[in-house]
């Protein structure tokens, strides 16, 4: 099995280059802030808030998600409930952010996702795939790009939808979501010692693609694959 880690700061453009690089090498993406967000909306659901640590080791343990392909597309299943749909809203991104932090949370999601990669190719996106969960992944990369660029991503993203937003606001979540990443107790939000950095700052998504999958093919090289 060969396995792609990728990792980096919120609105870095992780889950938009790793499901391309899959689609390109033929490798199952797995989307893991997906299963987060998943987690976090089953939470909302339940009403319980992000400042409630005992409910939330409780509650996920009820929380069956799993992912699968149909016709080519993503399905993230909340116990047995497509929920692609719900997922991607500022307020479940938050709820995910905070949630991860619990050591319950992540053991129940990291184990299925261990399990998937041992049983296929995969290219996985998230916060510390290459530090914690794939650990000895075949290529390693760190995704990141500044603040103000992620900030301007992610204005042009909602505004397209016609949302009305304030990039001001939105670089402040980034933000401070960077610096809860970066300093929670659990898996923090780090560079591993062996993945390679990718800025994206000034970089389009396709040269980022191009980047990474070169990359991909000088180390499988190196491995003989």
């Amino acid at each position: 099995m060969y396995n792609i880690a990728i990792d980096g700061p919120a609105g870095a453009g992780k889950s938009t280059i790793a499901k391309q690089i899959a689609e390109r090498k033929g490798y199952i993406y797995v989307d893991t802030g997906a299963m987060y967000r998943a987690m976090a909306l089953f939470l909302l659901e339940n009403h319980i808030s992000p400042e409630e640590p005992e409910k939330i080791s409780e509650k996920c343990q009820e929380a069956d998600i799993s992912i699968v392909y149909e016709k080519g597309e993503q399905i993230v299943l909340l116990n047995g409930r497509n929920v692609n749909g719900l997922i991607r809203t500022e307020e479940v991104g938050n709820m995910a952010s905070a949630s991860s932090v619990n050591g319950d949370v992540r053991k129940k999601l990291v184990e299925l996702q261990q399990k998937l990669a041992k049983e296929a190719d995969v290219v996985m996106d998230g916060r510390d795939i290459g530090t914690c969960v794939l650990p000895d992944a075949d290529l390693k990369i760190y995704l990141t790009a500044s603040s103000d660029v992620r900030a301007k991503r992610r204005y042009d993203e909602l505004r397209a939808k016609g949302e009305e937003c304030d990039i001001t606001v939105i670089k402040r979540d980034i933000e401070e979501r960077d610096d809860r990443d970066m300093h929670r107790e659990i898996s923090p939000l780090r560079q591993a010692e062996d993945a390679l950095l990718v800025d994206s700052s000034d970089m389009t998504i396709e040269e980022v693609i191009d980047r990474i999958i070169g990359l991909c093919d000088k180390e499988g090289g190196r491995h003989g694959y």
